[in-house]
């Protein structure tokens, strides 16, 4: 999905923190309390909002820790925010609510109504330019702050997010001093390397709940019992059947004898039932029919649980790179007022065509994984063993690209995702141990879409919206920073 469709005319209904549900505290200080506090507001100022929030458990006999907004620290110090940016609180609506609205290409109204990441470990270093060519490269650690934070983004925050167009942020930590680095304050002249993590969610007790409520316990606790470090619960409904024609868009067809948009469907063979139908060649060829759309659930959940820890490091600073023309790593503190810095998780990786970054996002091959079902919940799991190269249905049937927007497939052949220079062998092997620098396994290659979906997902993490961080995966999977 291109991040130029999530900047539409959203307006601001979608805004889920209300300023009157927020309240207050007078604290400031080098991070975020882990003993909760403050005093009842209205978050008129949006850097000491704290958000609605119960008390729940992790399911192992703890508490999660309450959480205090870090407040507007001053001059020379850095409040850190995070965001989901539109997606988070809009998922894919279809119809799109404008022309330049994110959707599914397939025509499925996509709605994520819990989308909760565990971040920790946000730090900076000297020297952001270590390397030109190896953006893993830094130099020492001059601060840091830990959470971990447990943040349900799908709720937005009362902070402007830094890719504009409707996105929401929620300051959730700050850093006032060098506190690595011999507790001096920071240069307002120098620029300092950023990185974060996501961490398996924790059940040692030492999790802060920033905004979980009471109906998203038994959430956390499924993330605490499968290791994940990011999750995703929600809808999806095939609506490509209603014209949004007056919008520049198409309407797809669940008749398989309609007559279809030209081009809306192409594939390799669909009438093939057995194990090899259309291999070979990425599928290419001729659709003998058109594929049958209506057996697939037209209705169903989903719930991700993504055991994918993931150091985000040495990131390039996306506002400071589109005002300047080129990348730019890293952050530098103001000498006039608290300098924010964002966070950022994109929701839309998962669902990416391609491990290029922004590539188109898709559905029909996930619902195709439940045909026969009414209602399903798809799960994470449920895409081991599944060939993404090309896709085949839950019957064995290859299946066709298909679209119901201003789309053009990667190939005339059939629906089979692009992993770029990443290895890709059904039969190979996996090992390592998560929380382990990658290195350190032996994952040579991605095996089926279940690895597919982790390896894309996990380089979400950005700095201000855009900015691409040194990808350094905490889990078992091929190496590299992509």
């Amino acid at each position: 999905m291109s991040h130029a469709r999530i900047r539409g005319v959203l307006g601001i209904a979608f805004a889920v923190v209300a300023a009157s549900a927020c309240s207050s505290s007078s604290s400031g200080g080098n991070a975020a309390s882990a003993d909760g506090g403050g005093s009842p507001g209205n978050c008129s100022d949006p850097l000491n909002c704290k958000p609605p929030a119960d008390s729940i458990s992790d399911g192992m006999g703890h508490t999660l820790k309450s959480f205090t907004p870090p407040g507007d620290t001053g001059p020379g110090t850095f409040v850190f925010s995070i965001s989901g940016e539109t997606n988070a609180i809009t998922g894919y609506p279809y119809p799109p609510y404008d022309p330049g609205g994110a959707v599914m290409v397939d025509g499925w109204n996509w709605q994520i109504t819990k989308y909760i990441v565990v971040v920790d470990h946000i730090t900076l270093w000297s020297d952001p330019n270590k390397s030109s060519s190896d953006q893993s490269q830094h130099g020492a650690k001059v601060a840091h702050v830990d959470g971990p934070f447990v943040v349900d983004l799908h709720k937005g925050g009362p902070l402007d997010g830094k890719g504009g167009g409707g996105e929401q942020a929620l300051a959730i930590a700050a850093l006032t001093k060098m506190n690595d680095s011999g507790g001096g304050s920071f240069d307002t002249s120098t620029t300092y390397a950023f990185g974060f993590s996501t961490v398996p969610a924790p059940s040692d007790g030492s999790a802060i709940n920033v905004n979980l409520t009471k109906d998203e316990e038994a959430d956390y606790q499924y993330m605490v019992q499968h290791g994940a470090s990011v999750y995703y619960y929600g809808t999806a409904n095939w609506t490509g059947d209603q014209s949004a024609a007056q919008m520049g868009f198409g309407t797809c067809s669940k008749d398989p004898n309609a007559d279809f948009m030209s081009g809306n469907q192409t594939c390799a063979t669909a009438s093939g039932s057995g194990g090899d139908a259309g291999m070979g060649d990425e599928g290419g060829g001729t659709c003998s029919s058109n594929y049958d759309f209506s057996k697939l659930p037209q209705s169903m959940s989903f719930q991700f649980a993504f055991p994918t820890p993931t150091n985000y490091v040495n990131c390039v600073n996306y506002s400071v790179s589109e005002r300047v023309g080129h990348d730019v790593r890293g952050v530098q503190a103001s000498a006039t007022g608290t300098d924010i810095e964002q966070v950022t998780v994109h929701m839309d990786h998962p669902f990416w065509e391609s491990f290029e970054e922004d590539t188109p996002t898709h559905w029909d091959q996930i619902a195709g994984q439940y045909i026969g079902q009414t209602n399903p919940t798809a799960h994470l799991d449920d895409m081991k063993g599944v060939s993404f190269q090309p896709f085949k249905d839950k019957n064995g049937v290859v299946m066709p690209w298909h679209w119901c927007e201003d789309y053009t497939p990667p190939s005339n052949g059939a629906m089979s995702f692009d992993t770029l220079s990443v290895m890709v062998d059904p039969m190979g092997t996996c090992t390592g141990t998560v929380g382990q620098d990658y290195t350190q396994d032996d994952c040579k290659s991605i095996r089926d879409y279940y690895d597919f979906m982790k390896y894309t997902q996990s380089t979400q993490g950005h700095l201000n919206s855009q900015g691409l961080c040194f990808v350094d995966r905490q889990y078992p999977a091929p190496g590299g920073g992509s």
